[in-house]
């Protein structure tokens, strides 16, 4: 594909761009504002804070929310916006040049990369899963996926017709594979004790 073509894609693409633009911007806005409010006031219990397992406070106050020196959540903010900017534009009609969805891959592959590290963090080292958290965690594995999927198509990404025709034949296992993975995980580490 020339570099100059303009990409587009379909409806469904579009549609899981924006709901999971939105939905990450609200989970990282609603974690966001409880780590304000925990900074303003150390007796500030978050609303998330349900049991010994699922409680954002803890998640919060361990290292691993500002990897960056700033909290995670202001890059979620701003990457999650955009990305709903991103689908809203698609869903208008919009295409955009090859090197923006190159852009665009890159940032959902670091998202993904990120997240997975994030997951292994809250499980094995922190001992503790954040509600909040696991909403973006939702959002951001089918993202990367389908993104990918969709870059495969394209010719954004360059691959053999017949990985992508295998990939685009079973497209709806990797999220399910995913969601399934982190799912036994989680039931490993925690159990009875999420409930």
């Amino acid at each position: 594909m020339p570099q100059s073509t303009n990409v587009r894609a379909g409806r469904g693409p579009s549609l899981l761009m924006l709901l999971a633009g939105v939905l990450g911007t609200v989970a990282s806005a609603e974690l966001t504002r409880d780590r304000i409010a925990s900074l303003a006031d150390p007796a500030f219990a978050p609303g998330c804070n349900i049991n010994t397992v699922l409680s954002c406070g803890d998640v919060m106050e361990a290292w691993q929310s500002n990897v960056f020196g700033i909290p995670n959540t202001l890059f979620g903010i701003a990457g999650f916006a955009a990305l709903a900017a991103f689908g809203l534009a698609l869903l208008s009609g919009a295409r955009f040049p090859r090197w923006l969805w190159m852009l665009l891959q890159a940032g959902v592959t670091a998202a993904f990369g990120f997240v997975v590290w994030l997951i292994t963090q809250c499980l094995y080292v922190i001992g503790a899963l954040c509600p909040w958290c696991m909403l973006v965690w939702a959002v951001v594995l089918p993202l990367f996926w389908y993104v990918t999927l969709h870059s495969l198509r394209s010719g954004v990404l360059p691959a053999p017709r017949r990985l992508t025709a295998t990939v685009t034949r079973y497209a709806w296992l990797g999220p399910v594979l995913m969601y399934g993975v982190l799912a036994v995980l989680i039931l490993t580490r925690f159990g009875a004790r999420l409930w």
